[in-house]
């Protein structure tokens, strides 16, 4: 299906779209620009003493002809760190969606700051489950890694050629879990 992938349920690299089919059909999101170590300007959260903070985006992208109003805040996230999904703290100084009219042909972005353990920033998943319309949305989830370039997660002949990129564990384990 490309980069678009559509219906989908199961987890997909950090930098893939990610198109809704239900009642928000034209509506697209990814998640991308997975960074370490980047704090929040205003900076550390005493909440995140010992932590290494890390961010990434989230764009929400309009290609209906009609608005849709879009609502993207922590509470609408749920990220999880390492294999085991330690949840991860959140800081309150995120830059979120609130309440903002998404015309056709553009786009939203939110910039959500967190903070894990250094050693369980190898995997993060992050789950987003937005309001459109004041509906929730299908939740979809994207993993990454902090040290991982969003092109070793994509689905491109590369990353599917590499047999220790991320796209490619995360597509064995799924293929796995499908035969159990």
């Amino acid at each position: 299906m490309g980069p678009e992938q559509r219906g989908q349920s199961s987890p997909v690299g950090v930098g893939v779209w990610l198109e809704y089919d239900d009642g928000h059909k034209g509506i697209r999101v990814r998640v991308h620009s997975l960074k370490k170590g980047d704090v929040p300007p205003e900076g550390r959260d005493s909440d995140a003493k010992g932590l290494t903070y890390f961010s990434f985006r989230v764009t929400v992208e309009n290609r209906a002809e009609e608005w849709f109003m879009v609502e993207l805040e922590r509470r609408h996230l749920d990220v999880r760190a390492g294999k085991d999904g330690d949840s991860v703290y959140l800081d309150y100084n995120s830059r979120e969606i609130e309440g903002f009219k998404l015309y056709p042909l553009r786009r939203a972005s939110a910039t959500f700051h967190a903070a894990a353990p250094a050693r369980r920033l190898d995997v993060i998943d992050i789950q987003v489950h937005m309001r459109i319309d004041d509906e929730p949305s299908t939740p979809y989830v994207w993993v990454g890694g902090a040290d991982v370039p969003e092109s070793a997660t994509r689905t491109s002949k590369r990353a599917t050629r590499a047999k220790d990129s991320l796209a490619s564990e995360v597509s064995k384990f799924l293929e796995e879990q499908g035969d159990a």
